[in-house]
């Protein structure tokens, strides 16, 4: 379990770094919501670009991602439910939502899945859905929801086109869709650019921790222990059951999609929370406990699928 510890080595200790800037202000008061948008109108879209710009879209087609969306769709879609039953509103449901579902596949799946799995692209399904499907259309339901669009009917079905993030993500598909290369003094800054993006946001969040009472026994305490538990449980179990009882797969397959369903949710969604101001303390708890208990979780799955 190299893969696992290592991975959450590395988030933990920039994450502490944030930690410690926060306490001694080395950045000044406004340090995390510079990070912040820093992450969500610069880096993130130049980092989702050059990622999806690269990538080979065939994955789309394979068994592993109609898992990976089902699995995604059933853990939301239950969080969904129950926020609209107890009157949660729409932004903090979908924040909810996204801690239920969305794993963290890229700065802590990779190195997992090149250690517990041998093949860096196993993870390529879960990074391609999420960026091309997910976010677009969460970061839309939370642009038309509370401060959202208040213009006419067209200028809010363009919201997408706005929006940095799907911009980011929707041109890199496009550009791996046609087969066209980035030209390389066009391609290298975008990259350098990219690469700051995972930085910052686990900064940001790190500096987020100061003075924040524990995790799951604030306001939203509900929420949290809602989204941890699909997140947790509920996701991986949804995809262990989905891969081997609808699409039969068994063995390194079914390995392969449970382990990635095991991963925690991803860091990124703070930035989303702290840019649209809403759920803020949920995305925050739900992100470090789902971290702490994804180890165990990860532990058990390899040992009784490996």
């Amino acid at each position: 379990m190299r893969g696992v510890l290592s991975g959450f080595a590395v988030i933990a200790v920039v994450i502490g770094v944030g930690y410690v800037i926060g306490r001694r202000g080395s950045l000044g008061p406004h340090a995390r919501e510079v990070l912040t948008k820093l992450a969500f109108s610069v880096a993130s879209p130049a980092l989702l670009f050059t990622t999806l710009a690269r990538a080979d879209l065939s994955v789309i087609f394979s068994s592993r991602l109609l898992v990976t969306a089902m699995s995604t769709a059933a853990v939301a879609g239950v969080f969904v439910a129950v926020g609209a039953v107890r009157g949660w509103g729409v932004g903090r449901t979908t924040i909810g939502a996204l801690c239920s579902s969305y794993v963290n596949s890229g700065n802590l799946g990779i190195p997992i899945a090149v250690y517990v799995l041998g093949d860096a692209s196993l993870v390529a399904p879960v990074l391609l859905f999420q960026q091309i499907m997910v976010t677009p259309l969460a970061l839309t339901v939370l642009d038309l929801s509370g401060g959202g669009e208040k213009g006419p009917l067209w200028r809010r079905l363009l919201t997408p086109l706005r929006n940095p993030i799907a911009v980011g993500s929707l041109t890199g598909v496009l550009v791996s869709a046609t087969g066209w290369t980035v030209p390389g003094p066009v391609m290298a800054p975008l990259t350098l650019i990219g690469n700051m993006s995972v930085p910052a946001v686990l900064l940001a969040y790190g500096i987020s921790l100061r003075g924040s009472a524990a995790p799951g026994r604030g306001h939203d305490r509900h929420l949290v222990l809602l989204s941890v538990a699909l997140k947790s449980a509920g996701q991986p179990l949804a995809a262990w059951a989905l891969a081997s009882g609808v699409f039969g797969l068994h063995g390194a397959p079914l390995l392969d999609v449970v382990v990635t369903s095991s991963l925690p949710a991803a860091q990124n969604l703070f930035t989303y929370a702290s840019r649209y101001r809403v759920g803020e303390s949920l995305a925050r708890e739900s992100i470090l406990l789902s971290t702490i208990l994804s180890v165990p979780v990860l532990v058990l799955v390899a040992a009784l699928l490996g």
